[in-house]
């Protein structure tokens, strides 16, 4: 696909208004739709050790009643037009989103700004929530999974807002006060930093103009910047935690350590290399070897999550327990051979091609539109990087490829957890 059927410079309408929200319009009339995504400055960084969940326990109360509307009004009014509305939180940021008609464009942008603005905490939606984030710790508790990768957070990060759980731990929900969910929003949420992302069939000058209306005009004067990302160094060896869950069939593991932020000069090398090592194809070296060839677990794979800050480059596996040391070695062996030996010009050039082809899928839907171009501003790559993008990808070598892996990979600095039924180590993780 040429270059000028990428979203660019010349097509992507980007407007900061004088509070500093970025406001960025994308015309796409394809369909009678609209979608809007974006950002707040307002995520789990904000939070003390003892307030684990604060930030996902506010985030899910936004839309549970504003000065103008409770609950229910504003359920009432999402679902007479088939509208939706959605708020999630992680580490930096709180994510919302909408979309609907695009004639219902008002409603939607009016119900995300009331949200946002104005949200009251009802104290009973408070406790209804607070049970509903307590049902869903009980249920992480019994999927390896999700035990694996909040083991392997904690072990790879400790002592760091990062190796927190983001939805949090039972003790620290029940004791969560309304007082401290409505004094986290006061803090965090405003426009200062915040991006609007509205993809659709409507002209970028009036999407801007209805966005203005309803956010040009908010202020909070008190809002702070979220904490700085404390340094995240390699585990000085291999860490092991196992997390026994003995009534389960299946162990779930997960390896890795902390990986590049999305900024990094190299990071698409980075990405790269992580494509042939666990995603491309029957999930890349480490899918066929693990998986395919010695046939150890049910799945096997690799990931680069590439935040705005050291995120983790991770490797997980489901398998049998009396398969988990073969296959953790299995998959160091793969990372030692991305580090020792160059990727051949056919491996590379397969893996090339699949990202610049996966590309234009990631476009084809008003919703792949928004959440790729506000990432283009979140990230700071400029709004031409789509266009930049295939002759970036082309001009990587196998040289960079490898340089990549001996930069992020290791085999002998991991942080390893395991969560199934026993496999003999001793338990280091915290329930």
């Amino acid at each position: 696909m040429a270059d000028i059927h990428f979203p660019g410079s010349e097509t992507i309408y980007r407007h900061v208004l004088p509070n500093g929200l970025t406001i960025l319009a994308y015309e796409n009339f394809a369909s009678e739709s609209i979608v809007v995504e974006g950002v707040v400055r307002a995520g789990a960084l904000g939070e003390r050790a003892g307030q684990a969940g604060l930030a996902a326990f506010a985030t899910a109360l936004l839309d549970r009643g504003t000065q103008q509307r409770n609950f229910a009004d504003i359920y009432e009014a999402l679902e007479s037009v088939g509208a939706d509305v959605y708020f999630s939180c992680d580490k930096h940021t709180t994510d919302f989103g909408a979309s609907s008609l695009v004639e219902d464009v008002d409603l939607v942008l009016a119900l995300l700004a009331e949200s946002l603005r104005e949200p009251v905490f009802p104290a009973q939606q408070v406790e209804q929530v607070r049970g509903q984030t307590l049902t869903s710790l009980v249920m992480r508790a019994n999927d390896t999974g999700r035990m694996a990768r909040l083991a392997f957070y904690e072990l790879l990060y400790p002592n760091h807002p990062y190796g927190r759980s983001v939805t949090g731990y039972e003790e620290t929900i029940r004791a969560l006060s309304r007082e401290e969910i409505a004094r986290f929003h006061q803090d965090y949420f405003g426009p200062q930093g915040m991006i609007l992302t509205i993809v659709g069939a409507i002209a970028a000058e009036k999407a801007v103009e209805k966005v203005t209306a309803v956010f040009g005009d908010w202020h909070n004067p008190q809002q702070k910047p979220l904490p700085a990302v404390p340094p995240a160094p390699r585990p000085a060896g291999l860490l092991r935690a196992n997390v026994p869950m003995p009534d389960k069939a299946q162990a779930d593991l997960l390896l890795g350590l902390p990986g590049p932020p999305r900024s990094a000069p190299d990071y698409l090398d980075a990405s790269l290399m992580n494509t042939i090592l666990g995603v491309f194809g029957m999930m890349g070296r480490i899918g066929q070897s693990v998986r395919e060839e010695q046939a150890l677990a049910y799945y096997a794979y690799s990931r680069l999550q590439g935040g705005l800050g050291p995120l983790p480059w991770f490797a997980g596996a489901g398998v049998a327990p009396e398969d988990v040391e073969q296959a953790i070695a299995a998959i160091r062996t793969e990372i030692g051979r991305m580090q020792d030996e160059l990727v051949s010009a056919d491996e590379l050039a397969d893996s090339q091609a699949f990202r610049i082809g996966s590309l234009p899928v990631s476009l084809e839907t008003n919703s792949g539109l928004a959440s790729v171009i506000g990432d283009l501003e979140l990230h700071g790559l400029g709004l031409d990087f789509l266009q930049r993008f295939p002759d970036l990808i082309r001009a990587v070598t196998p040289e960079r490829v490898r340089a990549a892996a001996q930069k992020y990979l290791s085999t002998e600095q991991l942080a390893i957890a395991v969560a199934g039924p026993p496999a003999g180590s001793p338990a280091v993780f915290r329930g």
